[in-house]
């Protein structure tokens, strides 16, 4: 099951906050929209994404970041079920 949590943020924040998000490790899409919701960038993060190659992916938010103003994160989580 997925559950999607958004955030808005300025976009010298951008940067931190994606890697904040691929460090938690259950994180499977991150989604950035502008402030009028058109989206500018999306990616899957998968584990064999997570090792290899985030590098581009964090160049590629930062040169975002570096454009944009205001702008959402969308976030795609995989729920770990709960024992009981």
């Amino acid at each position: 099951m997925t559950t999607k949590e958004s955030f808005s943020l300025n976009g010298e924040h951008l940067l931190k906050k994606v890697k904040e998000l691929i460090a938690e490790g259950n994180v499977r899409k991150i989604t950035i929209t502008d402030k009028a919701g058109k989206e500018l960038m999306t990616f899957p993060l998968t584990i064999g994404v997570v090792g290899l190659l985030v590098a581009p992916v964090l160049a590629a938010v930062g040169a975002l970041a570096a454009l944009v103003g205001e702008c959402t994160i969308t976030v795609e989580r995989e729920e770990t079920p709960k024992e009981e």
